[in-house]
């Protein structure tokens, strides 16, 4: 029986080993392909997690659907590199979402730079709203967050029950530290944004993202002084 939302109890007792090389990323991954199939769904931001996330998903699942929340106001570093993910990995289906309404129909209704006046509800037009369209055609979903990112990721779960999007959402990385996220990319020799090489460890909107301030921190250089340290899509 599929995890379901409703259902989301028969998760409870499930466990999976940490101690092999990917920490757990690939038994989590082939137990959400065997038990989901296609009905699952991995939500990519093209961030360098999202990559070793999608080269793991590659060995398990190489047809996986992967969809990008496409802002439109993403860097054209953010862009080179879905291109050359869609090289890398021709067999992959990767979809970039678009919002409902366009950058200009934003700006006659809501004003110019929403991302400034109100950042929340631009997220929510841009990003929000469309992967809530999204998953309402999939039972689950995945992620790359990592607990050690932020304290408002530090407990989540390989499984978790997503009161947001009434969905599953899988987490297979929480317990991959940024060196070992890195580790793997160099010894993989996998494509990134090059962006992350010029002081961006988290990489959104190039209206809303900046070099990192706090490197303890590594999504200090997003949403910076607007006290706003979520889109809203793992809230």
């Amino acid at each position: 029986m599929k995890i379901r939302f409703d259902n989301f109890e028969s998760a409870a007792n499930l466990s999976f080993p940490i101690d092999n090389e990917t920490k757990g990323a690939l038994d989590v991954l082939k137990w959400a392909y065997e038990h989901y199939g296609d009905d699952l769904i991995y939500a990519c931001s093209f961030g360098i997690e999202g990559i070793v996330l999608i080269d793991l998903i590659s060995k398990v699942y190489p047809e996986a659907k992967i969809v990008f929340l496409d802002t439109n106001v993403h860097f054209d570093e953010t862009y080179e590199l879905i291109d050359k993910v869609k090289e890398r990995y021709p067999q992959l289906r990767i979809e970039l979402k678009q919002p409902a309404i366009s950058l200009e129909e934003q700006a006659l209704t809501f004003g110019e730079k929403l991302w400034e006046t109100d950042p929340n509800k631009c997220c929510e037009i841009r990003k929000v709203l469309p992967l809530t369209e999204v998953l309402s055609g999939y039972t689950a979903w995945l992620s790359g967050l990592r607990r050690e990112q932020s304290a408002t990721r530090a407990n989540t779960e390989f499984i978790n029950k997503d009161n947001k999007f009434k969905s599953v959402k899988i987490c297979p990385l929480i317990h991959w530290t940024w060196k070992d996220i890195w580790r793997y990319a160099h010894k993989n020799g996998l494509p990134y944004n090059v962006l992350h090489d010029q002081g961006y460890p988290s990489i959104g909107c190039k209206t809303c993202t900046q070099p990192a301030y706090n490197l303890d921190d590594l999504r200090s250089g997003r949403w910076a002084g607007t006290g706003k340290i979520e889109c809203g899509l793992h809230q």
